[in-house]
């Protein structure tokens, strides 16, 4: 997060709980959902990857070794193409024919002639419209994803590949064409992925399986890894997007149909799109530019300004936080970095860690997130007290998504000019990490119970970040 100078300490568009908010295009609705399903259906936590006992599908593929790796890529794209032989005709008119080429090749090894690009040391998949192909790095990249991820991380990757396919043959019906900005090809296919990973969640592909709790957590956690570095700009060409915005791009298609992903066009990217460039506020503190020192007095006060703005109309009285080590709580879970105990109205900080995870990684090291992951920590605990001061519960699944909408909502809060803590590019990614973590309180209760599904959680920040804090009261009541 960025702090800004001497400026006046005002936070515009503070979002009263009961307040009106403005509707952006494609985000979350404001029925009431079922927090024991992820876009209705149930959580599971059952195996992810391929299904034991089928066999290998028979694709013919150029450069193959008949490798592991070979294997799951093939396997995959045969579930994708299903998928898209049984979506095109229902949803667009339009008969699927298969991608023409398959290559395989190994980025350490000889390369590969295709697209007008050799492939030695091109550690990447690809679809080129070129000769309508797709590819894909068995040697390095695929092991890589599999390593870190699992399976279904290879399957995300090809299935967002074979999206990029969908839109070339779809061309002015999905309204894609040579002079579309990469953003807008690269969040339709996020989308589409999304779609067909839906489909697999549904038990319909015959080579994968994936639950809706640990298994998703495994693909956002693999959106996460894929996305643009901080500071890249949206509108650069190739840009993918930032973790938030593929994260958001893959929900829309799970929750949605293939109609839903040809929507998005340059209005919506304008509206929704979160990745921005550093500019001028984002210093580097010691910390990598736009971080800072969280233990800092001044960044702690800074917060829980924006905290006061952000949530002042809720007509609450704010709790007090505390550093120093406070007396046992009667009525609140002993949670870490940040604990809320109703009896008192009061925050207890544990800083050593708050500074593990507000202090991002090192190049080649292990490390915690950033400064939002962690003032994020902070600020769903003192979501918790507006909860208790407008008369909702603390505990279970719905306390733990209204807990996140309303983190959510104090982050979009930061997004103002005049905000003095401001957030940066790169903020919205370490809020996406820090949910997708077993232990984030950012949607947890108030004994630090977290919501199962990653995914939801995810979205849940997304509503009270684009629709504010109204929506959180009337979406996630319980």
């Amino acid at each position: 997060m960025a702090r800004r100078g001497w400026v006046a300490a005002t936070l515009v568009t503070a979002l009263a709980l009961t307040g009106c908010t403005q509707t952006v295009s494609g985000q979350g609705r404001s029925e009431r959902p079922d927090v024991t399903k992820v876009a209705g259906l149930d959580i599971t936590t059952g195996e992810s990857g391929a299904k034991p006992g089928v066999p290998d599908a028979d694709l013919q593929v150029e450069n193959a070794d008949g490798g592991e790796m070979d294997r799951l890529a093939i396997n995959a794209l045969a579930d994708v193409e299903e998928y898209w032989a049984e979506q095109l005709p229902a949803r667009f008119g339009k008969e699927f024919e298969p991608v023409k080429r398959l290559v395989s090749y190994d980025s350490n090894g000889k390369g590969v002639e295709i697209c007008r690009t050799n492939t030695a040391g091109v550690a990447n998949a690809f679809y080129c419209s070129l000769d309508d192909s797709i590819a894909w790095d068995r040697g390095e990249l695929l092991p890589m994803l599999d390593d870190a991820f699992g399976p279904m991380s290879v399957v995300t990757v090809l299935a967002h590949e074979m999206g990029h396919a969908i839109q070339y043959k779809l061309g002015d019906i999905g309204g894609i064409n040579q002079a579309t900005p990469s953003i807008i090809k690269e969040q339709q296919a996020d989308c589409y992925a999304g779609n067909f990973f839906r489909w697999v969640a549904e038990g319909k592909a015959k080579h994968f399986r994936i639950s809706t709790g640990p298994g998703l957590n495994q693909v956002l956690a693999t959106m996460f890894f894929i996305r643009d570095a901080a500071g890249t700009s949206a509108e650069k060409q190739g840009a993918h997007g930032s973790a938030f915005d593929r994260v958001s791009a893959f929900q829309f298609g799970f929750a949605g149909d293939p109609s839903r992903c040809a929507e998005i066009d340059e209005a919506e990217i304008k509206a929704r799109i979160t990745q921005q460039k550093f500019d001028s506020q984002d210093q580097d503190t010691g910390q990598g530019k736009g971080n800072l020192k969280v233990d800092d007095k001044r960044s702690l006060d800074l917060l829980e300004e924006s905290l006061h703005a952000a949530f002042k109309d809720a007509a609450a009285t704010p709790p007090a936080l505390s550093t120093s080590s406070s007396a046992e709580c009667p009525d609140g879970g002993d949670t870490s970095p940040a604990a809320y105990c109703p009896a008192t109205n009061s925050i207890s900080i544990d800083l050593p860690d708050l500074v593990k995870i507000g202090t991002p990684p090192k190049r080649g090291q292990k490390g915690g997130i950033g400064d939002f992951a962690a003032f994020a920590e902070i600020a769903s605990r003192f979501a918790l007290s507006i909860q208790k001061a407008t008369g909702y519960g603390l505990e279970g699944p719905a306390a733990g998504l209204r807990t996140a909408c309303l983190t959510g909502a104090w982050a979009g809060t930061t997004t103002q000019s005049s905000a003095r803590l401001r957030l940066s590019s790169g903020d919205l990614d370490e809020a996406v990490a820090e949910l997708l973590a077993d232990k984030s309180l950012i949607a947890a209760d108030v004994n630090g119970t977290v919501v199962p599904s990653g995914f939801a959680r995810v979205e849940a920040f997304r509503d009270g970040f684009y629709q504010g804090a109204g929506l959180c009261t009337r979406k996630y009541a319980g």
